[in-house]
Formats: structure tokens, C-alpha cells, sequence
């Protein structure tokens, strides 16, 4: 079970742009990180970088609320793992961190370099480039899929007006 830590001001407060790319690196499919991360260190060397905590899985509680938007309830526990690396060239060290639903060490560790490497600005370009735009792009191709699909199965009520007054 992984500890708790203390919670800091909302990472979307601080950094929108942050919190969108590590949304787009967790969600991503771990074959298609694994091969856009693959992509972008045959196109130039990665910097050197070091764990500062390993991946390591644990349980968290996942949040509903009734009707989307009534009172919340505790719906049930999912597995996630999470890592933080550090890069160890240049400036201080950029720390990267990941926290991405199941079992995936390597999905965990691969997002973590990532997302050191998008706050350098030598980098982000880059790593926006060959890695967030495909992933963010087949993620919304997905999505649209997904509604098409369900969209299909859409039934629609109405009420027929009797003729009585």
C-alpha cells in the first residue's frame, strides 16, 4: 500500500500545461509510449538520469459522485504505480514524476523521464513533437470511436399529446 503524502496546492492550480501532459502520458497505451519513447531516443540521446523513487504499485481510492453530479461515494480501490527520476545532466537535475493506473513499471518510469524532459526547454518541443502530439492525437481518435459507438445505442423518449382537453 503506498503512503499517503501531504498534499500541495493542486497541480492544475500551478501548472495547467503540466498537468495535461502527464494526463496525456498516463492515459497513453503502454505499447504506443514505449514506441514514441523509443522513437525519440533513436532521434537523438537521452540525457542521463537516475531513479529517485522507483516504480512501486499500490492502491487508490477511486471517487464517484451519484448521477455525475450528486453526493460523492468511495466507488472502489484501482491499482497504481508510480515513479520520480531525476536527470542528471545540466541544470540541477529536472525532476520528473508518473502516476499511471495498473501494473506498468516501465509505462510508470518512461512517463517520468518524459515528463523531466518537457520541462526543459531544450527538450519540450521535442518530446511534444514525437511523443505528446501522436499520443494526445490517437487518444481523441479513441475517444471519438468510443462515442460513435455508444452514440448508436442513444435512445430518445418523447410523449405523444392525446387529443383529449
Amino acid at each position: 500500500m503506498m503512503q499517503s503524502e501531504t498534499a500541495g496546492p493542486a497541480m492544475t492550480d500551478a501548472n495547467p500545461a503540466r498537468a495535461a501532459w502527464l494526463r496525456i502520458l498516463a492515459m497513453a497505451p503502454a505499447e504506443a509510449l514505449d514506441a514514441a519513447y523509443a522513437r525519440l531516443g533513436q532521434a537523438a540521446a537521452l540525457p542521463a538520469w537516475r531513479l529517485l523513487r522507483k516504480p512501486e504499485s499500490g492502491m487508490a481510492m477511486v471517487r464517484a459522485r451519484a448521477g455525475g453530479t450528486g453526493a460523492q461515494f468511495n466507488l472502489g480501490e484501482i491499482t497504481v504505480t508510480r515513479c520520480a527520476v531525476v536527470l542528471e545532466d545540466g541544470d540541477a537535475g529536472s525532476v520528473g514524476v508518473a502516476y499511471v493506473q495498473g501494473r506498468g513499471t516501465q509505462h510508470a518510469q518512461q512517463a517520468a523521464v518524459l515528463d523531466a524532459l518537457l520541462q526543459r526547454p531544450a527538450w519540450h518541443q521535442r518530446v511534444h513533437d514525437a511523443v505528446l502530439a501522436p499520443l494526445a492525437d490517437a487518444h481523441a481518435t479513441r475517444a471519438a470511436q468510443q462515442a460513435a459507438t455508444a452514440a448508436q445505442t442513444r435512445v430518445e423518449f418523447f410523449t405523444m399529446v392525446r387529443g383529449e382537453d
